[in-house]
């Protein structure tokens, strides 16, 4: 298996954007097409932890905490974060830190932590916001349920513990198919009336792509009509601190 191939697994449990403005989350050093040999688990990242990952022959780091936080003028041994970057780089060892993206998880670390300490009905604290975009598309009534399934298919139509959420409106449309145009409907230099379905659906932002995609691969129109529009929703599942109740330890 490829390092890139973790990377992505890792990071669809814990995508790059759920991390804080101050954190450097994601792969520090390292080639991604690289073929992964074996993968060290830790907090930090260090010259001891690069040393054990080459007597292991573990050529990935996984740190919770990046060994770069912000960027680096000069790389040239003086301290040891410098060091540390240098020695992965020599002997080809990817580091890739899953920091705050993996904090602000309901089921991350401070997750855990809870489930450890036994708190009850646990709650994050503080939400993020900025997480959830809605997309809205447009298609003929007889391509329409082809493309909301490609759309819940890539992640589309979650919102908590429900899924495949959408909403469906009819209505007309009108275009004229322009010189060059192939069109599914209509002809050429005409513009036409046409019966549509007017289908949105809510997504996390890191799905966009996958799902545009999908999208587009379905849909029977040459130009796909859609429209993406962001959220200030609050995401309970998304977040940092977790708040929750502890049985009464004391109780007699």
């Amino acid at each position: 298996m490829k390092i890139k191939n973790i990377v992505s697994f890792l990071e669809t449990f814990a995508p790059i954007s759920l991390q804080e403005d101050y954190d450097n989350s994601g792969l520090l050093t390292g080639n991604g097409d690289l073929e992964c040999t074996g993968a060290l688990i830790s907090l930090d990242c260090t010259e001891d932890i690069i040393r054990e990952a080459i007597k292991n022959k573990c050529n990935l780091i996984i740190s919770h905490h990046p060994v770069i936080f912000s960027g680096l003028k000069k790389i040239n041994g003086k301290n040891y974060v410098e060091r540390t970057v240098i020695a992965a780089i020599k002997n080809d060892i990817a580091i890739y830190a899953i920091h705050t993206n993996l904090d602000n998880l309901a089921k991350g670390v401070n997750g855990m932590i809870a489930k450890k300490l036994g708190l009850h009905d646990p709650k994050i604290l503080l939400l993020q916001q900025g997480l959830l975009k809605k997309l809205i598309v447009f298609a003929p009534p007889d391509m329409a349920k082809k493309v909301q399934e490609a759309i819940f298919a890539a992640g589309g139509g979650n919102i908590g513990k429900y899924s495949e959420c959408s909403f469906t409106s009819r209505g007309k449309s009108t275009f004229k198919p322009g010189e060059g145009a192939d069109p599914t409907v209509g002809k050429i230099g005409v513009r036409g009336n046409f019966d549509e379905l007017k289908m949105e659906f809510i997504f996390e932002q890191q799905n966009e792509n996958r799902i545009i995609s999908a999208m587009k691969e379905v849909h029977g129109y040459e130009e796909v009509a859609y429209d993406i529009i962001s959220l200030d929703n609050d995401f309970a599942a998304r977040g940092h601190r977790i708040t929750g109740h502890l049985e009464d330890t004391f109780a007699t």
